[in-house]
């Protein structure tokens, strides 16, 4: 019997979900073929067989979220005639115990998917009260639902034996079937919630704004361009914001190219895919990457390498609606622009009001490493860059 485990499939990874089993229980497997299709932080990834053999145990279902280095599949030379394999569902699951003893389901045992386990635990439910309704006493996602909503009480506590809750778990507790539905976090949505959450705990952010007029552009359109030529003005300017902070050592590395974060709008949710070297680029070369990496975020395959080790982040979300906003920088990296909806205003020029078209910009950055006059620096150095005409 041969175990394969859930590799690491892009450098830090924790966890991927279960998108679509290619093969089950009893096929004949080939070296490369694939097996799995897997959804990590950011991309649908097919997982090839190692080796060939005969697979005996699939270690999960569509919608499970498998740990990295966990358990994924199992293969043998053959099967025994006669004999039945455990199923997805029954392996892969966690054991309840009561009292240090573990509970009998139909099938001697206690088990839960990991989405139900996952609600258990935001729910302050005991996983040793609830009857599971799947194969052999699963405990499901609804069951844990289900006996949430019969165990709250008139003043809002849920949980088993009155253990409080967080309001957002009470509030799901005692929501009825026809107040909607809950959605798990997964893929691209739950990435954003990591980073987001690595953001709020890591980075002292702080954010500068101010407008750039574009009243005098020889040609309309590709801002997306004409923000990158103007963020490496800006970095040659002012270096500082290129950069990675090491909280531990207390340290930041200035980094000699640029590696820049470009924040995708995708129907699943937010890809941030990273455009190699904009320094080195002409304008044909960025177009031309830029249209890459929107393709693959908007296909779910962009590479994991293409997801990471990016030095300055870039957020255009003015071509969806937005005059200002506060960016949230995601270590190490130090620094995002945004870049809110360009529009009309009234200037005041030589005394007289004028309508001119401007671009309205919002630098995040980190204070830990970055101060603000470094910060005001880079941010009028991107805008005397996108002032000149051409």
């Amino acid at each position: 019997m041969s175990t394969f485990k859930l590799p690491d499939l892009g450098e830090g990874l924790a966890e991927a979900e279960i998108v679509e089993w290619h093969v089950k229980v009893g096929d004949h497997v080939r070296v490369d073929q694939p097996m799995v299709s897997v959804e990590t932080a950011k991309a649908v990834v097919e997982v090839p067989a190692p080796f060939s053999g005969v697979v005996t145990v699939l270690r999960g279902a569509p919608g499970d979220i498998v740990p990295t280095g966990a358990p994924l599949i199992e293969f043998d030379s053959g099967t025994v005639v006669g004999s039945m394999p455990t199923t997805a569902t029954e392996e892969f699951v966690e054991s309840v115990t009561v009292g240090g003893a573990q509970r009998q389901g139909n099938n001697g045992r206690g088990h839960a998917v990991p989405a139900a386990r996952a609600l258990a635990k935001s729910l302050g439910v005991d996983l040793a009260t609830i009857q599971g309704g799947g194969r052999a006493g699963l405990i499901r996602l609804d069951d844990v639902l289900r006996h949430a909503n019969l165990s709250v009480g008139k003043n809002g506590a849920s949980g088993v034996n009155g253990a409080s809750a967080s309001p957002a778990a009470r509030a799901i507790a005692a929501a009825g079937p026809a107040d909607g539905a809950v959605e798990p976090l997964r893929g691209v949505r739950r990435a954003m919630a990591q980073s987001m959450s690595m953001s709020r705990d890591e980075v002292a952010g702080s954010t500068v704004c101010d407008d750039a007029d574009i009243h005098h552009w020889t040609q309309r359109g590709d801002y997306m361009l004409r923000l990158m030529r103007a963020m490496v003005f800006a970095w040659r300017a002012e270096p500082a914001l290129n950069a990675w902070y090491d909280a531990v050592t207390q340290s930041r590395f200035l980094v000699a190219h640029i590696d820049l974060a470009i924040a995708v709008d995708t129907p699943g949710g937010l890809i941030v895919p990273v455009v190699r070297n904009i320094e080195n680029k002409s304008p044909a070369a960025l177009r031309a990457a830029i249209a890459l990496q929107k393709e693959a975020a908007h296909r779910r395959s962009t590479a994991p390498e293409d997801l990471r080790d990016f030095t300055l982040m870039l957020s255009n979300f003015g071509t969806l609606a937005g005059r200002y906003g506060i960016p949230l920088v995601v270590p190490p990296a130090v620094a995002i622009l945004g870049a809110g909806k360009a529009r009309e205003d009234a200037v005041v020029v030589a005394g007289a009001v004028q309508a001119h078209r401007r671009m309205p910009l919002s630098l995040s950055f980190d204070h830990r490493c970055i101060t603000g006059g470094e910060a005001c620096r880079f941010l009028g150095a991107v805008i005397a860059d996108l002032e000149k005409p051409e």
